[in-house]
């Protein structure tokens, strides 16, 4: 490929990428507003309802963010009474971060949140399952 075809936005994948991210992200809005939650706040309650009381760098590693991008997301979720953060007894410098009765209560809307999705996207499940293995192997290639 020539230089200036390689060079057009169109031709480069992480274009595609990042608007893909942008727009499912919107899509998820209308319903994250509803809830009260920012799609980051979601993400830590989606790691949470899979297995409460995690440690932050479990946490962190889950969602690939620094813990010091994560701290003012859960000190803000502490606040609002969805998530608890304690250091461990074990090991002081450990935080553990569990969900309280309002957090796990939140729960019950997530199914009508991913339904919303589904049906807004405009891929089959078919082709939903090849683009989230592509993401992954994407994903753990630039982690390697």
């Amino acid at each position: 490929m020539e230089t200036d075809e390689f060079l057009k936005l169109e031709n480069q994948l992480c274009f595609p990428l990042y608007a893909a991210s942008r727009l499912v992200t919107k899509c998820y809005q209308p319903v994250l507003d509803e809830m009260g939650l920012t799609y980051p706040q979601y993400l830590v309650l989606l790691v949470l309802w899979e297995k409460d009381s995690v440690n932050l760098r479990v946490l962190s590693g889950k969602l690939q963010l620094q813990s010091n991008t994560l701290t003012p997301l859960l000190k803000r979720m502490q606040e609002m009474d969805l998530v608890n953060r304690v250091r461990s007894e074990q090991d002081e410098r450990s935080i553990i971060i569990s969900l309280t009765e309002k957090g796990q209560k939140l729960k019950s809307g997530a199914p009508e949140m991913q339904n919303r999705l589904a049906n807004s996207i405009g891929i089959t499940e078919e082709e939903g399952k090849v683009l989230h293995g592509l993401l992954y192997k994407l994903i753990e290639n630039l982690k390697a």
